[in-house]
């Protein structure tokens, strides 16, 4: 029994880490590629460099931190932050998949970035612009999948498993994009999105309620039935909102 529970925690943390990690690479990786298509390579993996070595910085400065927290308030508010999380995810996820808002478009992004890029003269700027847009692009994705780690991995007490996780996934989706050398536009993403909102909501509301001392129904392996509840309950939003007749095709969501 004690094995069954450890181990349906642990599917659920490593799926929610990995997807929500996959997921934010891949975007960051499409505006890398973009800026060392467009702009030099030097400047992009110098951009990259530095937000990584910030994004270091933020973990070494607060992950520490956490660990001091009192279980029962740590769950309870980062069960509060997931939630919010996983719901904007799951609305946006829903109102792609029943095609009342366009799906995120790799490809779009990459050419609106190579577009930016190639509309700012050459000169003495270039390799600021270069190193800003790359910054930019792996700071802000990079920060969620830091977030993601902190909040999941310390409140499961498995802070290592989720940057393990996390760092096994940065390296496969940087490995894929190296050898695909361009954008990962055939990911199927808004499905990514639809399962990293499901497990950010399932911890979130399984956390809220240890926090406010709950006994769940098999522990941590109730997990598993918050995953089965919310896919249902995704799918019969799609269902509902989904329009019955064909509409004119959405603007690209860049």
């Amino acid at each position: 029994m004690f094995a069954t529970t450890v181990s349906s925690g642990v599917v659920v943390l490593v799926g929610a880490v990995f997807l929500a990690s996959t997921v934010e690479m891949v975007e960051a990786l499409t505006i890398v590629f973009a800026v060392g298509h467009t702009r030099g390579w030097r400047s992009a993996f110098e951009g990259v460099a530095a937000a990584l070595i910030a994004l270091a910085a933020l973990v070494a400065a607060f992950g520490p931190a956490l660990v001091h927290v009192p279980l029962s308030v740590l769950r309870l508010i980062v069960g509060g932050v997931l939630l919010i999380f996983g719901m904007q995810w799951l609305r946006k996820a829903v109102l792609r998949s029943s095609g009342l808002k366009a799906k995120h478009d790799e490809d779009a992004i990459y050419n609106e970035t190579v577009a930016e890029l190639e509309n700012v003269q050459s000169g003495t700027n270039r390799d600021r612009i270069a190193f800003v847009m790359a910054f930019k692009g792996v700071f802000l994705e990079g920060l969620e999948v830091v977030i993601t780690v902190l909040t999941l991995g310390t409140s499961a007490h498995r802070l290592g498993l989720a940057a393990t996780v996390a760092g096994i996934a940065v390296v496969l989706v940087a490995i894929v994009g190296a050898v695909v050398a361009k954008q990962l536009s055939r990911v199927p993403e808004n499905a990514m999105k639809m399962s990293v909102g499901v497990l950010l909501v399932t911890y979130g509301t399984f956390w809220v309620g240890e926090g406010l001392k709950v006994r769940w129904p098999g522990n941590d392996t109730f997990l598993l039935a918050f995953v089965g509840i919310y896919a249902v309950v995704c799918w019969a939003l799609v269902t509902m909102i989904k329009p019955k007749k064909p509409s004119s095709p959405a603007k690209v969501d860049a």
